[in-house]
């Protein structure tokens, strides 16, 4: 990615007010490949200790943590939760082919080498999770429990008729309503909460990165990042030592039960499934009992 890629920035002014999130913005601009590129993370909990990294997914940011975060900060670990470029506060780029699928795998990988960030929880939903869960291949040393909500591998398996409508509506729709999409399975969210998801995007033009998650999901089998995929599940499925915790929003129309327990059946040990009832596809949003469960899972507690 060249320094001279021109990227927008959302003015800080847009994230002034936003409720149940206290914490400070970091940034790096200078990762190596996205040089002039800002890239956002939250980074709270002391630094030596274990590290819950968190990764949003479509159309989302960070913010979709706020539920999660507490808990794990109560549990003295640390939390790294980055945005996406394109998405939150970190730049993005206005050219929607700037987006693939390795522009944001090799950039969260980039983050994870500057921090050098070890005895890392992977906490992974949607996008989270397609990218997230091929970040242990290059350095699987680095990972040691898992927590994962209504996301896939990207196997370039034939897209379900649930996918391929998301996909046409986001072809077909440059200023999607972010905040509206988001609360269209989240009932709960205060209009105040719903702003939060919007803050990012004064309008049409920052949505370029969007606009683009649905296209990059690969749908056929020799797609590279499908390659990478499979290599992935048969790092989970045959490799993977470590601990894992699965949640389900039971009614997300396209990543819920059907998929997910196909996922489990990838993930070695994978123990049975926390099942969120009536909780859509923005599982983040009943975050605090699943954080609290996942952690009294890793503690032999249930």
């Amino acid at each position: 990615m060249s320094a001279m890629t021109k990227a927008l920035r959302t003015p800080e002014a847009r994230f002034s007010a936003l409720p149940d999130w206290p914490y400070a913005p970091n940034y790096v601009e200078d990762l190596p490949g996205y040089e002039g590129l800002r890239l956002h993370y939250v980074d709270e909990g002391p630094r030596d200790a274990p590290v819950f990294l968190c990764l949003h997914g479509e159309p989302s940011w960070a913010y979709l943590y706020r539920r999660m975060i507490p808990v794990f900060l109560r549990a003295n670990a640390r939390v790294i939760a980055p945005d996406f470029f394109g998405f939150g506060r970190s730049d993005k780029p206005i050219d929607d082919a700037a987006y693939t699928a390795p522009f944001h795998r090799d950039a969260i990988l980039a983050l994870i080498a500057r921090l050098d960030l070890q005895r890392i929880t992977l906490v992974v939903q949607d996008w989270g999770g397609l990218i997230g869960l091929t970040l242990p291949l290059d350095a699987p040393g680095r990972y040691e429990r898992l927590i994962v909500m209504n996301t896939a591998f990207g196997t370039g398996a034939p897209p379900s008729p649930g996918f391929i409508a998301w996909r046409d509506y986001a072809a077909k729709t440059p200023d999607m309503p972010v905040g509206a999409l988001i609360a269209r399975g989240t009932p709960h969210l205060t209009p105040a909460e719903i702003a939060a998801y919007d803050a990012p995007f004064p309008d049409g033009s920052y949505k370029a990165g969007v606009r683009r998650f649905p296209q990059l999901v690969p749908t056929t089998p020799d797609d590279p990042f499908a390659i990478l995929s499979r290599r992935a599940r048969d790092f989970w499925r045959d490799e993977w030592t470590g601990q894992s915790f699965m949640a389900i929003g039971m009614a997300d129309p396209v990543l819920g039960p059907g998929v997910m327990n196909a996922l489990r059946a990838d993930i070695r040990n994978c123990p049975a499934p926390m099942e969120i009832e009536g909780a859509g596809h923005f599982v983040q949003e009943w975050g605090a009992p699943i954080a609290e469960a996942a952690l009294a899972s890793f503690a032999g507690k249930t």
